[in-house]
């Protein structure tokens, strides 16, 4: 049988599954979603309740806690299906199922979870819903008969749980405006490497382009949350996002290692400022100031103007047929693009490593660059 997870039973839903991620709530609300996304059975047997004009309380999971808390009701222990929800949350009790969602277990159940248990919500259906949750450790579904709304309570987070042309219509506005963003990085990279060749860049040049792969980033955070929660309705958007961010994260990687100031700017020195970059909140991202000190400048806006050099990483990366282990020990040779670009053929098949026609390859594609 295919799992509610779009996997199979035997590799969905398993307790070390649930418990690692009750201890983090953005990972166990977006496991749940994945439960509900369009195309999985536990979505379709809650659409179907929706139709019907109906509400429900469903409990993703069972076990002694579950069971403690469960009053009336009656046990059924057969396989889920999605006609079966519909059909048994017809009665005003809870549906429970198995821990791996594979079966029903138990109908018509009175949740009892402990009063004393905090809860913002006023109706009983989801008083009930977001106490069991806690209670339990398990996620509960809520469909609200009145309002059509289905919501999901897991680990003391609360996730609404929308229709597909409600996040469809979001998700493209995202994805114009981060196609948007991948025309000005095409720009703003451009430009940055003309002045490199021509020894002319500044911070300002670097921020920038570094500014516009953040946003990016960020932008494409959201709109994968959306392709999540879309399921297969969203495999276009997923295609259109994987196109608009082709490449970027290698980018933003080779440009802090070009401008990082520090002696070494190897891989954990360049995750640390990647994470200072990351960690800045969206409103400090409208100073381009603010990201200098991932490089390890000030953040002050006369540093923007400090004139910069790059080691050559971007740039020797671009060039075809050249692995990027080859790109280290010339880096570390010539100690920057200027020495680089003055390099003869002669000079690069000096370097350990190298071959006469390896050498030639770099040697035509940094003359290339110098040709903008």
């Amino acid at each position: 049988m295919t799992g509610l997870l779009g996997r199979s039973v035997a590799g969905a839903g398993r307790d070390s599954d649930i418990a690692g991620a009750q201890e983090n709530s953005p990972a166990a609300v977006r496991a749940v979603i994945a439960r509900l996304v369009p195309g999985t059975q536990l979505r379709d047997g809650v659409d179907r309740i929706l139709r019907a004009g109906g509400g429900g309380l469903v409990v993703l999971g069972y076990d002694a806690r579950v069971e403690h808390i469960c009053d009336g009701g009656f046990e059924l222990d057969v396989e889920f299906a999605p006609t079966r929800l519909r059909e048994l949350s017809k009665m005003d009790g809870a549906v429970v199922l198995s821990t791996d969602g594979s079966r029903i277990v138990r109908a018509n159940v009175h949740l009892v979870p402990d009063p004393a248990l905090p809860t913002v919500e006023s109706g009983t259906r989801h008083k009930a819903a977001e106490r069991t949750a806690a209670h339990t450790g398990y996620p509960v579904i809520s469909v609200s008969r009145s309002t059509g709304l289905v919501t999901v309570y897991v680990n003391g987070a609360r996730h609404l749980v929308q229709d597909s042309p409600t996040i469809l219509s979001r998700a493209n506005q995202a994805m114009a405006t981060l196609q948007r963003y991948r025309f000005r990085l095409d720009e703003v990279t451009r430009r940055l490497s003309e002045l490199e060749v021509d020894d002319f860049a500044t911070l300002r040049e670097v921020l920038t382009v570094l500014h516009c792969l953040e946003l990016m980033r960020r932008t494409a955070g959201e709109i994968e949350e959306d392709v999540l929660e879309l399921g297969t309705d969203g495999r276009q958007l997923a295609l259109q996002l994987t196109e608009s961010t082709a490449d970027t994260e290698n980018l933003r990687r080779l440009l802090v290692r070009d401008y990082l100031v520090a002696e070494v700017a190897g891989e954990p020195e360049a995750d640390r400022a990647l994470a200072r970059s990351d960690a800045l909140a969206d409103a400090e991202l409208l100073e381009l100031a603010n990201l200098a000190p991932a490089l390890g400048y000030p953040a002050t806006v006369e540093a923007l103007d400090t004139p910069v050099a790059p080691r050559g990483y971007r740039l020797l990366a671009q060039i075809p047929r050249v692995p990027f282990r080859k790109v280290e020990p010339l880096v570390h040779a010539f100690g920057g693009l200027r020495a680089l670009l003055e390099a003869t053929q002669a000079d690069l098949e000096a370097v350990d490593g190298m071959n006469a026609q390896l050498a030639r390859r770099i040697r035509e594609g940094l003359a290339g660059f110098s040709r903008w």
